[in-house]
């Protein structure tokens, strides 16, 4: 995403968003469903054709993939490259509903306690060696270790024990009734791994090499310039991967990165920045995409530290944002409003509530009365990528400056706050893609025990909320317990959420099989195929 700060006048903000339909417990169970996303824009599919053998996809990113290890990616590249080396289990559909991947079936009892995922036949890791249950219990096993330090621990479900009861059936005993466990083991960190690599002394190999299942193999690993993979043979499906091989390519500058698309330097382009999407629309031999998604930029304030450990002081901060300029500054139109809660209309369990209004004069008054009548001064954090933190950033200084917020903008390289700011600090951007599930976003971020407790809100309440909607498999009951949730975030703002921002996209035309994904993170390149007119590339 782009810094520039002009509006695109041609794609405004919509206000129909995408509806969610109700999904039953038999087609959950038997992991099909009809297509659930009623997109604002159509999803970009190709044209239906045969697709067609070989060559060479190259995909731009807009940072390095830093972390190959499958169990502990963080970032968009580093979840593509461990999708295109790994397997999960289940892996998401465009309508976030589970398909097959590594199991080929699943089943629940009736209290939803116990499951049964039955492995295709005949799997292979990389290395040749089998792919068995075995494997799959010991990679959960890893995952809900602490020491790991996967995101997946809090976000894979309440898991208690995980066994291979033969070769090719898995049954995990969960603590309480979980309707969400195929959509939740296709998780972005819950690549199934070697069960060998998956103890104490070994783990820790997984971030110098790769040995998956995945539809390709790695070729060559340089995270700050160019990561390039080749065809598994042995993938279960033996007609797919179309390509020959993909090579992942880092271009940290948008501009320069839609270039390269344009110029037919690389193919497609993983994330578009809105300031360069019109450029890209009109480009000769591009199609660009984008759909509806619930991505997001936050404000992250530290719940457990001064001044922020003040609800007040959070309600005033929220009360200087004007929301719907914010989707036109920072989104450029390709958004919708955002009010505190990490979910919008693109998740099934959505609660809709009156959008905040600036209001400077209450504002004020709520600083007032925590103890601060002439203002506070605190410094927020932005990385520089994607540029829209830093802008978010500066948008928010000036919104917020009439109420009393002194806010001074720090910007940093995305290294550096991963490293010194995110998950430690107390005022910062954060940046994240949709999740498949409203306990999927609630557990990664803002549970007490979530993988990414930034905000460290720890709220009780909201707490037992979530933990009884993911118990439950009533549907009225689940939507009143994830509302009132949303509503007691909306109210106490452990987070800002100003904006939601669309996907957006683009590839060459000639890049067949491929959609944009609403969920942001997933990439599907094993159905990706080049048609007439693509380069030939050794």
């Amino acid at each position: 995403m782009s810094a520039a700060a002009t509006k695109n006048d041609a794609h405004p903000a919509s206000p129909q968003e995408p509806r969610m339909t109700i999904l039953s417990r038999r087609l959950l169970l038997g992991g099909v469903s009809a297509l659930a996303l009623a997109p604002r824009f159509p999803l970009a599919q190709t044209a239906a054709a045969t697709p067609r053998r070989g060559g060479t996809l190259r995909v731009s990113v807009d940072q390095a993939a830093s972390v190959i290890h499958p169990l502990r990616a963080r970032v968009n590249p580093e979840y593509l490259v461990t999708e295109l080396l790994y397997s999960n289990l289940t892996r998401l559909r465009p309508d976030m509903t589970p398909e097959p991947d590594l199991a080929e079936s699943w089943s629940a009892n009736e209290a939803l306690t116990e499951w049964t995922f039955v492995l295709r036949e005949n799997l292979r890791f990389h290395d040749g060696a089998p792919c068995t249950a075995e494997d799959v219990a010991a990679t959960f096993r890893a995952i809900l270790d602490p020491k790991t330090a996967s995101p997946a621990r809090a976000n894979v479900g309440p898991i208690a024990t995980v066994e291979a009861k033969d070769a090719r059936t898995v049954l995990f005993t969960l603590k309480s009734a979980y309707a969400d466990l195929p959509v939740a083991v296709a998780f972005t960190t819950a690549r199934i791994i070697p069960a060998r690599f998956a103890v104490a002394g070994e783990i820790d190999r997984l971030s110098r090499e790769a040995v998956g299942t995945g539809p390709f193999r790695l070729v060559s690993y340089e995270p700050d310039r160019r990561i390039v993979v080749a065809r598994n043979e042995t993938y279960y499906d033996p007609a797919r991967p179309y390509l020959d091989r993909v090579e992942v390519m880092v271009f940290p500058d948008p501009t320069a990165e839609a270039s390269a698309l344009i110029s037919g330097d690389v193919d497609l382009l993983s994330n578009a920045g809105q300031s360069e999407f019109a450029r890209l629309e009109a480009a000769r031999g591009v199609s660009a995409m984008r759909v509806p998604s619930g991505l997001f930029l936050n404000v992250n304030m530290g719940c457990d530290t001064p001044p922020f450990n003040d609800v007040r002081v959070r309600q005033a901060f929220a009360l200087t944002v004007d929301r719907a300029a914010m989707v036109g500054f920072v989104a450029q139109g390709y958004g919708t409003p955002g009010n505190d809660s990490p979910m919008n209309s693109a998740y099934h369990f959505f609660r809709d509530q009156p959008l905040k209004k600036p209001d400077i004069a209450r504002a004020k008054q709520l600083l007032a009365e925590a103890g601060h009548p002439n203002g506070l001064d605190v410094t927020l954090v932005a990385s520089e990528t994607p540029g829209t933190r830093a802008q978010l950033a500066v948008a928010l200084r000036e919104m917020a400056r009439a109420a009393g917020f002194r806010i001074t903008v720090q910007t940093m390289p995305h290294a550096t706050y991963l490293d010194q700011v995110w998950k430690k600090g107390n005022f910062y951007v954060g940046y994240y893609n949709m999740q498949p599930t409203a306990d999927g976003i609630f557990s990664l971020l803002y549970t007490s025990d979530a993988a990414w407790n930034e905000t460290r809100w720890n709220n009780a309440q909201f707490d037992r909320l979530v933990s009884d909607a993911r118990g439950t498999t009533d549907e009225d009951r689940r939507r009143g317990l994830y509302g009132r949730a949303q509503t007691l975030m909306h109210e106490q703002v452990p987070s800002l959420i100003p904006a939601f921002f669309d996907i957006l996209q683009a590839r060459r035309s000639y890049v067949q099989g491929y959609a944009a994904h609403p969920r942001g993170s997933v990439y599907r390149l094993d159905l990706a195929w080049l048609g007439e007119g693509a380069p030939r590339r050794g």
